[in-house]
């Protein structure tokens, strides 16, 4: 769907706001003092709402946080629904986890380019990851009805897995990593799902 976002007022997400999720923690502590608070991503909300669901557009920037790529804070949804991402402009990586408590039951990651699309489950907390040099814009279908919880992520520092671009234990520089999350109790392996080649015509499910 096409918005023309250039005379609106984005919520802004910004570095400081991202402190307690980040991976490189050593990198937060001693950057130079002129490093800026910078804009991390952008969140037009509530562009439309159709038919019970409401649309948004995210805004992820390029610019690595220390070793991390960039990346939105994460959050689960309070209750059981669904959401659906699609990919506008960019590349994106969708990561998805199942929790009971601090231990992860189920984590699974969505590599998407420019028009395809993920769901999120119902009962899975997701991080969208921008995994390109390049701005990412991606857009999302939710029930008006649907509120977000960032309480787990805060406390446990993020994500169950970290996607970075150098291993501090050894991997060659430019080469890409997951890293596990040791705050988590318990991480199954992460395994990849093939993205939708297209957002679907009925977007009904998302309103259960």
């Amino acid at each position: 769907m096409e918005v023309n976002l250039k005379n609106l007022t984005p919520d802004v997400r910004k570095l400081s706001d991202m402190k307690n999720v980040l991976y490189d923690q050593e990198w937060l502590k001693t950057r130079p003092k002129e490093y800026p608070d910078f804009d991390v991503y952008y969140m037009y909300r509530n562009l439309k709402e159709d038919n019970g669901l409401k649309y948004n557009i995210t805004i992820t920037m390029p610019k690595m946080l220390g070793q991390e790529f960039p990346k939105t804070k994460g959050h689960a949804h309070i209750e059981n629904f669904q959401e659906i991402y699609v990919v506008l402009e960019g590349e994106a990586i969708y990561l998805m986890q199942k929790t009971n408590g601090e231990i992860v039951e189920d984590v699974y990651a969505v590599k998407a380019k420019r028009g395809e699309a993920a769901i999120i489950p119902a009962g899975y907390g997701h991080v969208t990851i921008n995994s390109s040099a390049l701005e990412l814009k991606t857009g999302d279908w939710t029930s008006i009805n649907c509120k977000s919880d960032y309480s787990l992520f805060e406390k446990l520092h993020g994500a169950c897995y970290y996607y970075i671009l150098r291993d501090p234990k050894g991997t060659p520089s430019g080469q890409t990593s997951w890293i596990k999350n040791e705050n988590y109790k318990s991480i199954p392996e992460l395994r990849f799902e093939q993205p939708l080649k297209s957002i679907p015509e009925n977007l009904d499910f998302l309103k259960e």
